[in-house]
Order: C-alpha cells, then sequence, then structure tokens
C-alpha cells in the first residue's frame, strides 16, 4: 500500500516557510490506518517494550493504537499544565517555535522500557525532550518509532543512541 497518497502537505502551516504534512485523510481510511500502524510495529515488536509514550497531540492517535497492537501500556506526554497530578517538564526547540512537554513523575519506574511514539520526526527537539522526561523517571526510552521522518531536517541526529524507526521518508 502506498501510504504517501493518504498524506496532504499544506504549505505555510503553522507558519510561512513550513510544509505540513496532513494525515487526516490515513485516519479516515481504516484499511491505511491499519496497515501503517502494522508497519510501525514491525520494527519495534521484539525490543520487549513495556509501555509506549505518545507525543502529544498527533503521538497520541499512533501511540495509543500502537500500544493496542503491541499489548502494551500507553502513557500520553502532554502539553504543560494538562496533567493533573505531579510532573515532569522538558522544554524543547520546533523549527516554528518553542513548547515543553510534561509526565507524570509516577508514570514509569525503574526497569520499565519505553518505545516513544510519534508522527512526525523533524527536528529532533520533541522527540529528545521526550527521552530525558523518560530518563528522568528511572526508566529506559529503548527506541522511537514514527509515521513521517523528514530526513531534509536534523532530527536523527539529535537522538543520538536511541533507535529510530519511520514508515515513510521525505
Amino acid at each position: 500500500m502506498d501510504l504517501k497518497t493518504f498524506i496532504r502537505d499544506v504549505p505555510d502551516f503553522p507558519k510561512a516557510g513550513i510544509v505540513f504534512k496532513d494525515i487526516t485523510p490515513l485516519l479516515a481510511d481504516p484499511a491505511a490506518f491499519a496497515y501503517a500502524i502494522g508497519e510501525m510495529a514491525k520494527p519495534v515488536a521484539a525490543l520487549q517494550a513495556t509501555h509506549v509514550l505518545g507525543l502529544e497531540s498527533r503521538g497520541f492517535i499512533f501511540g495509543a493504537a500502537l500500544a493496542q497492537k503491541l499489548s502494551l501500556g500507553f502513557v500520553p506526554a502532554r502539553k504543560p499544565g494538562k496533567l493533573p497530578r505531579a510532573a515532569f517538564r522538558e522544554k524543547y526547540g520546533l523549527e516554528y517555535g518553542e513548547d515543553a512537554l510534561e509526565i507524570h513523575r509516577d508514570a514509569f519506574k525503574a526497569g520499565d522500557r519505553v518505545l516513544i511514539v510519534d508522527d512526525v520526526l523533524a527536528t529532533g527537539g520533541t522527540a529528545n525532550a521526550a527521552r530525558r522526561l523518560v530518563e528522568q523517571t528511572g526508566a529506559s526510552p529503548i527506541a522511537l518509532t514514527l509515521f513521517i521522518e523528514l530526513t531534509f531536517l536534523p532530527g536523527r541526529e539529535k537522538l543520538s543512541g536511541l533507535p529510530v524507526f519511520s514508515v515513510l521518508r521525505y
């Protein structure tokens, strides 16, 4: 299945010069979405993960589906102020600004093996912040799996030492 046919480019969103990868056509097609999740699961199925960490917000969609497929627990990494209990926070830079992610302080424990999941890898700031969040809990980030990797940006380089798996590359 050619999954690229389910991705729309939206120029100048969220700001001029950015080409946004719109995944909503993929999500609207149950066969294509199931195929995408299956492709994301293949390289990580044998890694013995205990949890999936899904990154807000589109990483929630892929992460929850992947956790279900792999029979793993799911933990959301949220934007600041969205979690009701004590949380760790990590700031990161985007290609168009700055933001932060949070996870509950008790989301993971020592010995947990966490698979980080997102929709797109661009500059690597979000994924690297997620890795640092996992490490703060005492758990081990074991890999990053995502749907799209923008290879013309330095995301993979920022994640040295963390295996990165992507289904589509642009």
